[in-house]
């Protein structure tokens, strides 16, 4: 059996019956890297060589986490969970419920979309929001799967789709990458051509809302240590957050470094007197402690992929799936995107994949006669696929940080599986329509 079939398989259902998803994945590899033809030596030398490639994404999250706690320290946060409490004061009415709910998801919603794109914070956001807002949460009756679908979507749709922030990243990985392979494009095409793939994401996020989890969902309300500590919200401090937010983005967006970005943030927080010299350690600390997890998982996940990419078997996968195709362009799409899948469920970094799938990919497309713009959407459609859904990606991490601080919230069956359910099913259906459409 193919290595890197089996190594995601006993990845996914080790996660899926509650095994730690560290656990799993280092399981996972040594189990690939056997089979693969490795031995346990080099599966062991190949997956630690592999821990350093996520070094800086853990510290990056680190950083940002630190920044993220900073922000709440200025009442930003508090802010909004007070806007929320005072619509819910009649929470009998049910006008009242209707317009509490519809408040949550829209601000949970934007702000996912501009933590990728205008204020690049990424996920380190949610665990400071979210447990302040669990007791609303909590009165509406809102089902935390469908918050985790919102999130998710938030954290995914605007980099594929918008070249802002992390999107331009992404969009010019796959530039560089193709180009690489021997498909110069042009950037402005990436867009365009994943236009369509993100409107499966959409689709998906509405079944979600009206379809899926509409239903009320009783949860226990219990509080929350430190999720309700009041702040001081003054008015210079939103003033000099607003700077060290801009500040951020000035450094991040040129540098493409969210560690550089994030600590100009904390700076410029501190230099204003927006927070206070003396709290550095315990704010870094906490911002660390908040978002250690989320950088094990994305450590030993660049481990697993090493692992993987040794073996050999991501190109085995692909020739065995080529060698089965015949001359069907439209079976040859579906399989590509469903290795795309495989391969970015394992990583669980659609940044990370591409790489991978690109070198592979374009030799393929071009061999199957698909232009410029199909081999695009393939291939930003692949890397896409996974990241919603994988128990390894930040974007099912990010989410379940928030919403399980109470322990009423499973990291694989209430964020991994609607999201896998909603997100990934539709887009591979778009994915493989846009490429037979500009096929």
């Amino acid at each position: 059996m193919n290595a890197v079939i089996l190594a995601v398989l006993i990845m996914l259902l080790l996660s899926l019956v509650r095994v730690n998803v560290v656990l799993a994945l280092v399981i996972g590899a040594i189990t690939g890297g056997l089979v693969g033809g490795l031995t346990m030596e080099e599966t062991i030398s190949s997956f630690t060589g592999g821990l350093g490639e996520g070094a800086t994404i853990a510290l990056s999250y680190a950083m940002l986490g630190g920044f993220a706690v900073a922000i709440s320290r200025t009442g930003i946060p508090q802010l909004l969970v007070n806007a929320m409490l005072y619509l819910m004061k009649k929470d009998g009415e049910t006008n009242r419920q209707a317009l509490g709910k519809v408040l949550v998801i829209l601000i949970l919603l934007l702000m996912a979309v501009f933590s990728q794109n205008l204020i690049p914070i990424h996920i380190a956001f949610i665990p400071l929001l979210v447990p302040p807002i669990l007791h609303v949460l909590n009165i509406l009756k809102i089902d935390r799967r469908l918050i985790a679908c919102v999130l998710a979507f938030g954290l995914i749709a605007p980099y594929v789709l918008l070249p802002y922030g992390f999107g331009f990243i992404f969009q010019e990985v796959i530039a560089t990458q193709m180009a690489a392979a021997g498909l110069p494009i042009d950037m402005a095409l990436i867009p365009k051509a994943m236009a369509i793939p993100v409107l499966g994401l959409f689709v998906g996020l509405l079944i979600a809302v009206f379809i899926s989890y509409r239903k009320a969902r009783d949860y226990k309300d219990e509080e929350l240590t430190g999720a309700t500590d009041a702040v001081e919200v003054k008015t210079r401090n939103i003033i000099f957050t607003i700077l060290a937010l801009i500040g951020t983005l000035a450094v991040q967006i040129p540098t493409q470094s969210m560690i550089a970005g994030a600590v100009t943030g904390i700076v410029i927080l501190y230099i204003t007197g927006a927070l206070k010299w003396t709290e550095a350690d315990d704010l870094l600390n906490e911002g660390m402690q908040m978002m250690a997890f989320v950088g094990f998982v994305m450590i030993s996940a660049n481990g697993f992929a090493a692992v993987l990419q040794e073996t050999g078997h991501i190109l085995t996968l692909v020739e065995s799936t080529s060698d089965i195709l015949g001359d069907n362009k439209g079976v040859a799409a579906f399989l590509m995107l469903l290795v795309g899948l495989v391969v970015t469920m394992g990583i669980g970094s659609s940044f990370a994949t591409i790489p991978i799938i690109a070198s592979i990919f374009v030799p393929m497309s071009l061999a199957f006669g698909f232009g410029s713009m199909a081999t695009i959407a393939l291939i930003g459609t692949a890397g896409a696929l996974g990241d919603a859904g994988s128990p390894a990606s930040d974007s099912t991490l990010g989410p379940t940080a928030g919403l399980s601080v109470d322990g009423q919230h499973n990291h694989i069956w209430d964020t991994c599986v609607p999201t896998f359910i909603h997100f990934n099913i539709p887009l591979i259906i778009f994915g493989w329509f846009t490429v037979m459409l500009f096929g």
